[in-house]
């Protein structure tokens, strides 16, 4: 399993590979979206990972733990 670390970094680095947001850094993917893949469903594998953390962060008010490594 990748470190916490890491996983915060990728949601400040990796894009969105598909639909409405498709080339957002995911950690600016708005929380409505966000609500939506988890009502659905998030997709499988590493991008569903990165987006399901990305849904706690923004529902627990922890956007900042990404501030620094946004830069």
């Amino acid at each position: 399993m990748e470190g916490q670390r890491e996983i915060l970094i990728q949601l400040t680095k990796m894009k969105m590979p598909f639909g409405k947001y498709k080339g957002t850094v995911l950690c600016d993917l708005p929380a409505p979206y966000l609500n939506w893949f988890a009502n659905k469903g998030f997709p499988s594998g590493k991008l569903g990972m990165l987006l399901a953390t990305m849904h706690e962060i923004k529902l627990n008010g922890l956007e900042y733990l990404l501030k620094p490594l946004k830069k």
